[in-house]
């Protein structure tokens, strides 16, 4: 049993937020050059020295566009070498040749993970703001399965692309991904200029989501969307996130508490700042400054977001708040407040369902 007061399952370390192209959804807002302020190469290895004091969590190498740094393949075989399980999300420029996938596998990365908002060019390359990304993710693909990488699908989706949904499955099943990762817009960075879905939109789409795990052959992950795992529990006799063992060590955890901001996640900026994701500005101290294990583990924010107790409104009232506990970026982007409901969620608990009744 996974304790995430102790440790994350998870942790993205933001290693650049230089990337060429500029994504209308993109939450880092990331720029053509790299930031003379990223962390350097002693400083990110370093870094990994003190993220191994957590056991074997694994970690996601992504920006920007990681490729954009010189080092990756040294920090991520040094990350290997330090027991760390790693993962890249590169984006799908002309540096994701089949070369770099080959010197990716043999520095440790375990899984490569691409972007696809849409089912063909007309949606996927207006979203990523540069004409022929489409192709160049599907190249991007080809040369990963070349060289035998394990490969996830990372979409967005919001009220502009939620129809491609269902026309990109053919792809995913043609490709034989291990997971695609659906990641419901938060409105920060550029999203902030992008329509959400409403709260009954993501409880439709939630709902098919949890349907076609059923049946398709790839793990299917909501991300920024803990309230799946209340469906899954409410629709099918699995838990979400439990029995997905893979041959790449990128499992998911048991479903006795769900994955969630600052609950068995952390977020290391360029910059070294250490959040809850990189969906929740809000930072909890510097790796330059402090142990991030100290920081996961003692920081006041940290700490509070891992307490069920502090949520509020009917986030605080419901049975589910255990396995789900909203999203707390998607709270806070729209009301300010990282405590407060998550306005994706129109389920009403029992507790207030039981009140009115009473009333």
């Amino acid at each position: 049993m996974l304790d995430f007061d102790l440790a994350p399952f998870t942790i993205a370390w933001e290693i650049t937020r230089a990337c060429a192209y500029a994504c209308v959804h993109c939450r880092a807002d990331a720029q053509p050059r790299r930031d003379p302020r990223e962390l350097d190469t002693i400083e990110g290895k370093h870094l990994i020295d003190q993220l191994a004091g957590f056991g074997r969590p694994i970690l996601v190498l992504t920006g920007g566009d990681p490729l954009m740094r010189r080092d990756l393949f040294e920090l991520a075989s040094y990350a290997d070498e330090r027991g760390l399980r790693v993962s890249l999300t590169p984006t799908a420029t002309a540096l994701s040749t089949r070369t770099r996938m080959r010197r990716a596998r043999a520095a440790g990365v375990r899984r490569v993970a691409f972007s696809l908002d849409g089912a063909d060019a007309s949606v996927h390359d207006r979203f990523r703001g540069f004409a022929g990304s489409f192709e160049r993710t599907v190249t991007g693909i080809d040369n990963a399965q070349a060289e035998s990488m394990p490969l996830q699908i990372n979409t967005t989706v919001c009220a502009d692309n939620v129809g491609e949904l269902e026309r990109l499955i053919p792809l995913l099943e043609q490709w034989a991904v291990v997971q695609w990762s659906v990641f419901f817009l938060v409105p920060v960075g550029r999203g902030r200029t992008l329509p959400m879905l409403t709260a009954e939109q993501h409880e439709e789409v939630l709902g098919w989501l949890c349907e076609l795990g059923e049946s398709v052959s790839f793990d299917v992950k909501a991300t920024a969307a803990p309230q799946f795992r209340r469906i899954v529990r409410q629709r099918s006799s699995r838990l979400a996130g439990a029995g997905f063992h893979f041959a790449d060590g990128l499992d998911r955890p048991g479903p006795a508490k769900g994955v969630n901001d600052a609950r068995g996640f952390m977020f290391v900026s360029h910059l070294g700042e250490v959040m809850p994701s990189g969906f929740l500005p809000l930072a909890a101290g510097n790796v330059r400054e402090h142990d991030p294990v100290g920081l996961y583990r003692e920081s006041p924010l940290f700490r509070e977001l891992r307490d069920p107790q502090a949520l509020k409104g009917k986030c605080g009232r419901c049975e589910f708040r255990e396995v789900c506990g909203g999203s707390r970026a998607r709270a806070f982007a729209v009301t300010g407040d990282h405590l407060a409901s998550d306005p994706s969620c129109p389920y009403t608990p029992r507790r207030a369902v039981r009140a009115a009744q009473a009333a």
